[in-house]
This record gives C-alpha cells, sequence and structure tokens, in this order.
C-alpha cells in the first residue's frame, strides 16, 4: 500500500480520563454511583490502573510508542475537594503531568472536566443547577491559573450531551433521573459551563487552543424515522454544536452509527459485528461525523479527540483505525481542517458502568500487579504517527 501522508503538524495521541485510570477518586459522584445499593456498574473502579503514582511511567511510554500528544483530565474532586478549598498538592501534580509531556515532546492536551464532579457539587444541585457554569467557571479559572502556561489544548468539558443525556433522560449514569425536561435543562447548563470555561482559560496564563469535546455518531434514519433522528440528534449534537461556533477547535469523539425508526434508537441488526461495548463495528462513523461537525459549526477546526474500538482482538483494532484514518484523509482531502487524531484509549481502563471488561487500550494493564503491556496496534500506530501518514507496517 503506497503511503498516504497527513498535513504537516498533524496532531497523534492517545487518551485518558483521571477516573478511568487514576484510582482512589472516592470524592466524586462516580464513585458514589459505584458503591451504592443496587449499582448498575458490574465492578468499582477501585485502584483503576494507579495512573496517579504512575504516570510518569504512562507518558515516557506513550512517547517512546512515537505520539505527539498525551490528553488527560484533570479530577475536579481532587483539586477542589469542597467549595472554595483548593488543593496545592493535586494542582502541582497536575502541573508535573504537563511539565513531563512536554519534557517528552508530547503536547499537554487536558480536559478539565470528564464525566466526574465532586460530591459537594453534587448536593448543590449538580448539572440542572445554573450556578454549577459559574462553579465550574472558577475551578477552570484556578486550575489554569496555575497550569495554564504549560497546556497545548485545552478542552473544558469531555462529552456533555453524554453526562446531560445518561445522567438525565436515561438513568445510567449519576445521579440516575429519567426526565426529558432535566435533560435539557442539563443541556442549558452544561453549554453556559462551556462558555464560561472557555472564557476563564482564555485570560490565561498561557494560551491554550480551547473548545469543548462531543460524542458523535453517524445517525442513519430507516423505515420513515428521519424526523425521529432529526430529534435525537438535535438535542443530542446540534445544540453543543452551536455552542462550539467561534471557538479555537472542537474536539470530535466517534465510535459507531446508530438507526433510528420512527418510534426512537434501534439496536443493531442481530447479524451486525459488534464490539465489546456493543457497539456496531462501523469506523466509516469517524468520516461522516467530521463532514456533519464541520458543516454545523461553520468550519471550527476539528481534532479528533477520541477513537477506538473496545476488543480483545489485536488484529481487529487495527483494521478499525486503519479505515477510521481512510476517513479522516477523505476528510482533508475536501479541505476539511482536521488537526489530528487521538486514539482511545491508551490503556485498558475502567470503562463507567461496564468496568473493565471493554478494552480499548493500546497497552494491557493487569489487573493485579498493574504491569503494563504493549499491544501490536501499538506500535503499529505509533509507527504511523511518526511517519505521518498511513500505509507502512
Amino acid at each position: 500500500m503506497a503511503p498516504r501522508r497527513f498535513p504537516e503538524g498533524f496532531v497523534w495521541g492517545t487518551a485518558t480520563s483521571a477516573h478511568q485510570v487514576e484510582g482512589g477518586n472516592w470524592n466524586n459522584d462516580w464513585w458514589a454511583w459505584e458503591h451504592k445499593a443496587g449499582s448498575l456498574c458490574l465492578e468499582p473502579s477501585g485502584d483503576a490502573c494507579d495512573h496517579w503514582h504512575r504516570y510518569p511511567e504512562d507518558i515516557r511510554l506513550c512517547a517512546e510508542l512515537g505520539f505527539g500528544a498525551y490528553r488527560f483530565s484533570l479530577e475536579w474532586s481532587r483539586i477542589e475537594p469542597e467549595e472554595g478549598e483548593f488543593s496545592r498538592v493535586a494542582l502541582e501534580h497536575y502541573r508535573h503531568m504537563c511539565g513531563l509531556c512536554l519534557e517528552h515532546g508530547l503536547q499537554p492536551i487536558v480536559t478539565f472536566h470528564h464525566f466526574t464532579t465532586p460530591r459537594w457539587v453534587v448536593a448543590r444541585g449538580g448539572w440542572i443547577e445554573p450556578s454549577t457554569a459559574d462553579r465550574f467557571a472558577r475551578f477552570c479559572e484556578r486550575a489554569t491559573a496555575h497550569l495554564g502556561d504549560l497546556i497545548a489544548w485545552a478542552c473544558t468539558v469531555c462529552e456533555p450531551n453524554i453526562v446531560a443525556s445518561m445522567g438525565y433522560l436515561y438513568g445510567l449514569f449519576p445521579p440516575g433521573e429519567r426526565d426529558p425536561d432535566l435533560h435539557l435543562r442539563a443541556n442549558e447548563v452544561f453549554i453556559a459551563a462551556h462558555r464560561k470555561a472557555a472564557e476563564a482559560i482564555h485570560a490565561g496564563p498561557g494560551s491554550p487552543l480551547v473548545g469543548l469535546t462531543l460524542a458523535m455518531l453517524d445517525w442513519h434514519a430507516v423505515d420513515g424515522g428521519e424526523a425521529e433522528r432529526d430529534r435525537h440528534r438535535r438535542d443530542m449534537e446540534d445544540v453543543f454544536l452551536d455552542a462550539a461556533r467561534g471557538d479555537d477547535f472542537l474536539g470530535l469523539q466517534c465510535y459507531t452509527r446508530m438507526h433510528v425508526g420512527p418510534h426512537g434508537l434501534l439496536f443493531p441488526d442481530s447479524d451486525a459485528r459488534l464490539t465489546k461495548m456493543g457497539y456496531e463495528f462501523w469506523p466509516a462513523a469517524l468520516e461522516a461525523t467530521l463532514r456533519y461537525a464541520w458543516k454545523l459549526t461553520g468550519g471550527v477546526p476539528l481534532l479528533v479527540t477520541e477513537n477506538g474500538i473496545a476488543t480483545d482482538d489485536d488484529v481487529e483494532r487495527i483494521e478499525y483505525i486503519e479505515e477510521a484514518l481512510a476517513g479522516v484523509l477523505a476528510c482533508l482531502a475536501d479541505d476539511i481542517d482536521v488537526r489530528g487524531y487521538v486514539y482511545w484509549s491508551l490503556l485498558d481502563n475502567f470503562e463507567w458502568i461496564l468496568g473493565y471488561v471493554p478494552t480499548f487500550g493500546l497497552v494491557a494493564v493487569d489487573r493485579v500487579t498493574q504491569a503494563r503491556t504493549v499491544k501490536p496496534s501499538a506500535r503499529w500506530l505509533g509507527a504511523i504517527a511518526r511517519a505521518n501518514a498511513t500505509g507502512r507496517r
């Protein structure tokens, strides 16, 4: 296969989030959700991947594999364990992570909120309380004051559409509500939080590019489901794409497609090829969502901040990524401004209600010893990152 090159400066990275890898994040809503009676979670996060202590090893590994960026998140409940009380130790921890990334030639892509919210914020109303947007902006201001000069890319909120829908519409994430009105209210609060956070981060120090990240699906209407598809996409994506207009970038996160009939969402066909998340194997979704986001935002630069597959078959992982990257190249050929590709995830980690069953990682983690084992797909994708081109194995 002839190599197909990406633009000069294209960002290649991999990602984690604090709660999914750090371990011991007991002061947030997810730890409480994992441990409540009748929890929907298959297992608690526990020590996770012990990334809180092992991050030097993991950052070094990311660089050695050939990547040029590392996306990770700040744990708000560690930095501000009670309202107005900020931990300098936690801030220094994340500052050292940023500094270590730069020492290893990795751009720090820092997410300020990745699913988890401090218990004290939840007690004051959580994401349906408008004042939460101000509290989050204050946290971002304080964190930026300590870290901003080291951050390359700042993601305000990771997948606010998922936190809002899963927490307030489908009841699968904390706080476990099933109320369409609360869902729409949470959307509004998250949009306000993003805008206020972006302003706080832009105020400096430093000059990171600032945007939110959005979970997107390749939506397909079947059997007259166009109106229902458009309704779901409006409340799940379009309102956030509109909010991203004027941002420095949009972080796009995509894994699969979704079929919608006249009466709602449909499960994949019985003969569909599925991943360990139960998603349909559909790497072409990335190209479709990049094109849709580019159109609806009016041309905001795009950074793929998550894309990947949960599988135990590493050959299948390579197949998925290769097809997804072909879609990125097709978008670039049509002058869509895609700035980079960040694979989810660096490590096999805690995948929320499904625990440690889904394996997205380029690196396996022994659940007892915490030993890291690099998968062949990691070296394959790292070689692409070094070459800045596909078609070489």
